[in-house]
């Protein structure tokens, strides 16, 4: 065992995990905001706006999301049309082209989660609720949302934690990720299994803290859970 090869390919992982961090990150947090509207056309009733948020769910989660980078990146720039928008100085830079994907991958998953958060919350407290007197402003804001919010998480979790393996997909569009730098040193190396070993133990970790984080996150926001914990 070469403990100077696996601390040096350690190392040049460790330097590219910001690239993978930073398209993970950005790509959740635009997807939250693209999966609240579409959520909200889900469920507000207007027929249109419905209509292009399924069609917009069943796209996305339907084809893969290795297709939809090739489409950004490669696609989108084979029209000349794209190349002379004012887009373009955007949709150029592959690491832009990666975290749009990805954010638009996800959000269609996020806004299913969300509708179903939305969903789950029990009509007998919303009608109480009513009862209560409290207009729809404070009625989303004291009941609903928190209600939805701690339904949401578990599912919302796997979700974030599986877009920080589908970071590894942007590899192939000239990122240099965590995975794009394992697989340029087995190449170069010709050693096949450390680089990979590595890098899968580095996105273990972090998957690892991040499911800790939302353990943390849900039995804050779940006072039960904390007592049974205790």
């Amino acid at each position: 065992m070469d403990i100077a090869f696996i601390w040096a390919t350690f190392l040049r992982l460790i330097a590219a995990l910001q690239v993978t961090l930073s398209v993970w990150a950005l790509s959740v947090f635009f997807g939250a905001f693209i999966a609240a509207g579409v959520t909200w056309m889900r469920v507000g009733g207007i027929r249109p706006l419905e209509w292009f948020a399924r069609a917009y769910i069943f796209v996305f989660r339907g084809a893969p999301l290795l297709i939809q980078l090739f489409i950004v990146y490669y696609g989108l720039s084979s029209f000349p049309a794209v190349r002379a928008s004012i887009f373009w100085p955007f949709l150029r830079d592959a690491f832009n082209c990666a975290t749009l994907s990805c954010a638009l991958c996800t959000a269609a998953y996020q806004s299913e989660i969300f509708r179903g958060a939305l969903a789950g919350v029990p009509n007998g407290q919303i009608e109480a609720a009513r009862a209560c007197g409290m207009s729809k402003s404070l009625l989303f804001r004291r009941i609903i949302f928190p209600i939805a919010l701690r339904q949401a998480l578990p599912a919302y979790s796997t979700e974030v934690i599986s877009m920080v393996k589908a970071t590894a997909l942007v590899s192939l569009v000239t990122l240099w990720d965590v995975m794009s730098v394992a697989l340029k040193i087995r190449n170069d190396t010709l050693v096949t299994y450390t680089p990979l070993l590595i890098a899968g133990a580095i996105y273990f970790v972090v998957n690892y803290m991040i499911a800790r984080a939302f353990i943390f996150i849900e039995q804050w926001l779940s006072p039960h859970l904390r007592a049974r914990s205790a």
